[in-house]
């Protein structure tokens, strides 16, 4: 919202101060600065505020605001003099000030760096979490304006507002004067008041989600008169899934006295509809789309699932009706799933909602699916239905305008109906949070992202994203970092939650095979070495083996504490007569299941060739739908965000979280009919502590796959999940020791002087002696180098350096390219330095093309890259791998997200395929790696408290069996980027 004429010219306004906000119990609403055409808005808000609210904010009967009040409340200079407005529907809701203060409390301007802040919440919206966010808001704005505390008078029986100051988690102090409580915030964000905005935002994110998947009331806008179309198929599918709640057909064409469709009451508009609406199904065309959402907005409609196209997916004027589509729903307070979208489905008993164009419905189950795509949603939907697989819910947001895969992570984290959370992403609109919250999610329930559109250039047309400069490779690995499972196709995203929803997960690495195929055995064992597994040699049970020799094998091999995990391979029996006998498929899954059910809990999967009924008995067997079971006591005090829930008797699949080894369980198996054998386990998730990572209770279904590459995959999906999850439990640290040695204000002081009062945004390149001094700061130690312009000024450099000194050229084609010629190394005295300066300068041109230097020698070692640079999707990112070739050829690098950890450091010079060089490769001396393991986190501390640091690299870091040498360095500085990961909580605009 812009100001008038009016406003005062003193400062401009201060527009990227708006924000939109979830609020606690799942609503949006907009924070704004306070402008002079805001009068009429902030009468009629008082006159809706109660005496009492009043009085608490005033410390005196206070019924009206005065001309004098208003003029005030309105006319901010928006440094000294601020107020926010939080608005639902373009009214105001609640506002907060702050005026400047000096020492004695007086009005003042800068440099005075304290002020006094109020805040006024209608009584109507108390208790929705307004007065945290815009604690957090205007607690940002005056950090912008140089404000470094808030003081605070509330009165003694104002609760609610100490509260909210209490459990900001600023640094703050209290004390009772006059009959009120001062308080003081120190407004510098602590890891306390960043936890609690974090926790917060979790709460309102994944509420905000709950309100779309678990509504009590569906409207379908839209549905036709006649059989057919998107909007009656919707209304069709919400009726033939049994939604609980109450449904209602929308379609302003409808009669007057149309009654029903669908024997489901029809009205021409929402305002119609007697009850509350919590849900409404948009599928009208997009120039329709505004008048359906002004409907809902006035009748308190809470979310949005948008199906109708012509939005961002058909260029520029879609974009622009698409931003509108959600400034229009988020200033009534609702969320939006979509435009473009595919819609959603809850399996959960107690609201079974199927509001999407699903062909196929999926059966309740315990994995958890997000899609950006309409079509690779009916691919998965219809994947998982051939494969028995059950979901608990299924998201196809289409060009996600709003809700994303960021928010379903929020609320699957804490979801006690998904086990595994299965993610089809086309982009990222902000990867920092994303990775952040994959992290956390991780941690407790597998996350397996396919990414497509992975290459530059290919976004889809409706996606605004960052542009990322680093290769899809770097991102991968930087999601490997934070846990997620990252394969490359939908069809191994299904392998891989199959596996994870239905067996625990593997302790290790060592795979035991058996079969009745030798060959299919050695496909499978070779599978095996090539994912980085540790297979034993495979059982052949041969071709006569019968069903009870399968049982007897599985139940031996997972009793054998020297494997981790079982695959059994499987082709068909083959009669006298030459045909396969019929049957033998279901007798070999009971005879699995059997095996299976009553061993230690280790994940068994299923190769099979074209068995006779082996896989209908699978696909019923690997089923993720939840079975009914006993419930039990809870075995201990929770633990997880999802514990503390009343146990559920039926309706939810067997319990079990990815763990660590364990105790097995006790199992009970039970054999319904058909060949499908099920078994049931101890308690619920709801009721019970999280076991430890490994030690959860099998399912009793065991997953198929028709090939052993597949199978293999999975598992090795599995087995580096599990070892990322033993890792996470104890994560690493930054070394205190670096502290005494890092000069962080030192560095911040030159990075100023450096950058200068008025930096070019497009930053600049340190010279050497510029970049030497900043690394130095942070006990960085590059090796000098002195200018050659000719052979004379090279004799002087070696003389002041001592020799054995190294000759080399600048010239950025020829920088690090000994291979060219342009480096001389182990110089020892004056005649062979001018003999090397002679030779470069005839082989290569000029000495002021070349740029020669000369150098001390460093101790012989191995030459490796260190890196780090910010990219805008990513992040700061740290990078390492050997200099030349195996790095710049082969894309042999490793990369960790900033900042870096002890162990981050060490993982990341051992997860290149050219470590085994660092660590005595062939006889050699190992090299010193701790100490570069040091140098890394010096780099990564550097980057992290310095933004306005973008890029740097450091190449040749020559590192010896004892140290290391940085004998070359470049940086960069510029101003520092924007960070959305960062500052008051608030909703992308795309």
């Amino acid at each position: 919202m812009q100001p008038s004429s009016q406003q005062s010219p003193q400062h401009a306004y201060p527009d990227h101060w708006e924000a939109d906000v979830v609020l606690r119990d799942g609503g949006t609403a907009r924070i704004r600065p306070i402008t002079t055409d805001d009068a009429e808005r902030l009468v009629s808000f008082y006159e809706q505020v109660s005496d009492e609210s009043k009085y608490y904010r005033f410390f005196a009967p206070y019924p009206r605001l005065s001309d004098r009040d208003v003029h005030r409340f309105t006319h901010h200079d928006y440094v000294d003099r601020v107020g926010l407005a939080v608005t639902v529907g373009g009214e105001f809701i609640a506002t907060v000030r702050y005026d400047r203060i000096d020492e004695r409390g007086r009005p003042a301007s800068a440099p005075a760096d304290e002020a006094e802040v109020a805040f006024l919440v209608q009584d109507a919206h108390q208790g929705r979490g307004v007065a945290s966010a815009l604690l957090e808001h205007i607690a940002a704005v005056a950090r912008e304006r140089g404000i470094r505390r808030f003081a605070a008078e509330v009165l003694p029986a104002n609760t609610k507002m100490i509260k909210v100051f209490r459990d900001a988690g600023y640094t703050q102090q209290r004390s009772f004067e006059e009959g009120s409580v001062h308080l003081t915030l120190d407004l510098e964000p602590t890891a306390e008041s960043l936890a609690v905005q974090r926790a917060r935002e979790q709460r309102a994110e994944a509420r905000s989600v709950q309100r779309l998947l678990a509504p009590g009331s569906v409207a379908v806008i839209g549905a036709g008169r006649t059989p057919g179309g998107v909007g009656r198929t919707v209304l069709r599918n919400l009726l033939g899934a049994g939604f609980t709640g109450r449904t209602y057909a929308v379609n302003r064409s409808f009669a007057a006295d149309q009654g029903t469709i669908d024997g489901v009451p029809a009205h021409r508009s929402i305002g119609e509809i007697d009850e509350p609406v919590d849900l409404a199904v948009v599928a009208v065309p997009a120039d329709r789309v505004p008048e359906a959402v002004a409907d809902c907005g006035e009748h308190g409609v809470q979310g949005l699932v948008v199906l109708s196209a012509g939005y961002a997916e058909w260029g520029a004027e879609g974009r622009e009706r698409q931003r509108e589509l959600v400034r229009q729903a988020r200033s009534y307070g609702m969320r939006i799933i979509g435009p473009n979208a595919f819609g959603v489905i809850n399996n959960a008993e107690a609201v079974r909602l199927n509001a999407s164009l699903a062909p196929e419905p999926p059966a309740p189950g315990r994995i958890g699916l997000f899609t950006q795509s309409g079509a690779i949603g009916i691919a998965l939907l219809s994947g998982l239905y051939r494969r028995g697989a059950g979901l608990s819910t299924f998201i196809s947001a289409g060009n996600r305008a709003d809700i994303s895969g960021n928010d379903f992570l929020q609320y699957w984290y804490e979801d006690p109906d998904t086990d595994v959370a299965l993610l089809y992403l086309e982009s990222l609109g902000n990867p920092r949070k994303f990775t952040r919250l994959a992290r956390r999610t991780a941690a407790v329930k597998p996350v397996v992202v396919v990414k497509g559109a992975r290459h530059s250039g290919s976004t889809p047309p409706g996606h605004a994203v960052p542009v990322s400069r680093i290769p899809d490779a770097t991102v991968s690995a930087l999601m490997r970092q934070a846990g997620v499972i990252r394969v490359d196709t939908v069809t191994e995203m299904v392998d891989a939650g199959l596996l994870l929803a239905d067996q625990p997960l593997p302790a290790g690495p060592r795979v035991a095979i058996l079969g009745n195929s030798e060959s299919l055995g050695l496909l499978t064992y070779d599978a095996c070495l090539a994912e980085g597994l540790r297979p034993r040699r495979p059982l052949d049970l041969t071709t006569a083996a019968t069903p009870q020799d399968f049982r007897d094998a599985l139940a031996e091999a997972l009793a054998d504490d020297g494997c981790d995990s079982v695959i059994v391979t499987a082709i068909p029996w083959v009669g006298e007569d030459g045909e396969a006998e019929p049957g033998d498929g279901e007798v070999l899954a009971t005879a699995l299941h059997a095996a299976a059910t009553a061993g230690p809990a280790k994940p068994v999967a299923v190769v099979h060739v074209e068995i006779g009924g082996l896989a209908e008995a699978l696909a019923a067997a690997t089923s993720t739908v939840a079975q009914p079971r006993p419930s039990k006591q809870p075995s201990a005090a929770a633990t997880s965000p999802r514990a503390g829930a009343a146990a559920t008797a039926t309706g939810s699949a067997p319990a079990h979280t990815p763990s660590v080894p364990g105790p097995a369980p006790a199992h009970t198996a039970s054999t319904p009919g058909s060949g499908a054998v099920t078994a049931t386990t101890g308690t619920d998730r709801k009721d019970r502590a999280e076991p430890a990572p490994g030690s959860r209770p099998r399912t009793g279904r065991i997953p198929a796959y028709p090939a052993a590459e597949r199978a293999v995959r999975a598992l090795a999906e599995a087995v580096r999940y599990a070892q990322w999850r033993r890792q996470a439990a104890a994560p690493g640290k930054v070394p205190e020791f670096l502290d005494d040695t890092i000069d962080e204000q030192g560095a911040a002081d030159l990075i100023d002087t450096l950058l200068g009062p008025d930096p070019d945004p497009r930053g600049r390149p340190l010279a050497h002696d510029e970049a030497r001094e900043l690394l130095g700061r942070y006990g960085i130690t590059v090796r000098p180098t002195l200018a050659a312009p000719d052979p004379e000024a090279a004799v002087a450099a070696a003389a002041r350096l001592g020799y054995p000194v190294a000759l080399k050229t600048t010239a950025p084609h020829l920088r690090h390219r000994a291979d060219l010629g342009g480096v001389r190394l182990d110089l020892a005295n004056e005649s062979a330095l001018r003999r090397a300066y002679g030779e470069l300068t005839d082989l290569l041109g000029k000495p002021a093309e070349l740029r020669p230097v000369v150098q001390a020698m460093a101790p012989r070692g191995v030459d490796t890259v260190v890196r780090a640079t910010i990219d805008p999707a990513a992040g700061a990112v740290l990078s390492f791998g050997l200099a030349g070739a195996p790095s710049e050829l082969l894309g042999d690098t490793a990369h960790r997200l900033v900042p870096a950890t002890d162990r981050d450091a060490a993982e990341l010079i051992r997860s290149i395929r050219a470590a085994p060089v660092l660590f005595g490769w062939r006889g050699a001396a190992p090299v010193d790696t701790a100490a570069l393991e040091e140098l890394l986190l010096r780099v990564s501390r550097l980057v992290d408290d310095h933004p306005e640091v973008v890029s740097i690299a450091l190449e040749p870091v020559v590192v010896a069996p004892q140290g290391l040498t940085v004998l070359g360095a470049s940086v960069r500085l510029s101003p520092p980027p924007a960070r959305t990961d960062l500052g008051p909580r608030r909703l992308p605009n795309y």
